[in-house]
């Protein structure tokens, strides 16, 4: 049974706890601190969820959701029957948020704003927690999700399997994980993913409008040009982009998740809602705008694509700008750009994806993406 933990940036340490009546294993926090809360709820009338195939279907991992660093040192250190006994034994107390926390919280604000305006409509945000554990682990879930009043009635529970098969069964169109290697085989199955970690550092991000940034190539487009750049240097892919800048980019892996994204915000654009549109996007690269930008551009809008920002940063740092930003998730395949958005405490998220996994970064020639 493979329950590796929340993966932590390296030089880092786990981000403190700032939700104080959650836990992460480590304090007495009760259930019956928020008893009246989840009597209250069943009184409430929750939304209906769509079907999987009617909506955007997120599937999140139980340990990028929420924070289970002492349980995983249970299972690491005292073995399966332990770990399975000690989460029974506190599935009274909730865990603590997790990097995906924010997100999966824009989400659902969006989807309220969709059901106000469409309430008949089932293309909204349907989230899916994936977890490795076993059903037994199921009430302390139930208890955290609705302690943090989240909206999330779909679980799949692995006992220790393999979750990608699915994944597809859900119709997912994200997959977030802590495991690099299930991302990949998500990856490798045409499903939108990526790895997430812990810092130890947050910025605030925006209660009423979901962010999302993207880098470029290997992300939003193929790695064709980086696969230029690492081969034959800067000056060749500036050369490459000149003669190309008519030829479309291939789709990257994480171009059918903007896609769905620029659907949801066409739905608030016919109610006249863009300009206070709860959606935003942003394409955040290191491509160059006048030597290589236009042709990330010109494919963009042919795929009848478009981002509300784009920032070509010709090789400077991105951290600074995600700071600004202030994304509630931002999707590079590069962990050098990942954790230097975490640095600045940015949420980032890690796309195993292209040619880039298979060099080591050169800090002296990062313009190509």
């Amino acid at each position: 049974m493979s329950l590796d933990p929340v993966q932590v940036m390296k030089g880092q340490d786990p981000m403190p706890n700032t939700c104080p009546p959650a836990s992460n294993g480590d304090s007495k926090a009760s259930w019956e601190d928020s008893k009246d809360i989840h009597e209250n709820m069943g009184t409430t009338k929750k939304p209906k969820s769509p079907k999987p195939e009617n909506a955007v279907t997120i599937a999140v991992s139980s340990r990028v959701l929420f924070r289970t660093e002492k349980e995983q040192k249970v299972f690491e250190q005292q073995g399966i029957e332990e770990y399975l006994r000690y989460q029974v034994e506190h599935e009274n107390e909730p865990f603590a948020p997790g990097p995906a926390f924010p997100f999966v919280k824009a989400l659902e604000t969006v989807n309220t704003r969709l059901r106000e305006l469409y309430p008949e409509s089932e293309e909204i945000f349907d989230i899916v927690l994936v977890t490795y554990n076993h059903a037994h682990v199921g009430v302390r879930l139930i208890n955290t999700i609705n302690y943090h009043n989240l909206f999330i009635e779909r679980f799949c529970m692995t006992g220790g399997t393999s979750p990608i098969g699915y994944l597809k069964a859900w119709h997912t169109n994200l997959y977030l994980s802590a495991d690099t290697e299930k991302v990949q085989e998500a990856l490798a199955e045409g499903i939108a993913a990526a790895t997430m970690f812990m810092s130890d550092k947050q910025i605030e991000v925006s209660e009423t409008q979901l962010r999302v940034a993207f880098d470029g190539d290997a992300v939003l487009f193929s790695d064709e040009s980086e696969r230029i750049f690492k081969a034959h240097g800067l000056d060749k892919f500036f050369e490459h982009e000149r003669e190309n800048e008519n030829t479309l980019l291939d789709h990257g892996p994480l171009k059918s998740f903007l896609e769905l994204l620029g659907k949801l915000q066409k739905k608030f654009y016919a109610k006249g809602h863009r300009l206070d549109c709860p959606i935003r996007t942003y394409l955040v690269t290191a491509r160059s705008a006048a030597s290589s930008g236009i042709r990330a551009l010109k494919t963009l809008r042919a795929w009848g694509l478009e981002t509300d920002e784009a920032l070509f940063l010709a090789g400077a740092p991105k951290g600074p700008m995600l700071e600004k930003i202030r994304p509630h998730i931002y999707f590079d395949d590069q962990m050098f750009h990942v954790e230097g958005a975490a640095e600045m405490g940015a949420i980032a998220a890690h796309v195993p994806y292209g040619i880039a996994q298979k060099y080591p970064h050169n800090k002296s020639t990062n313009t190509s993406k």
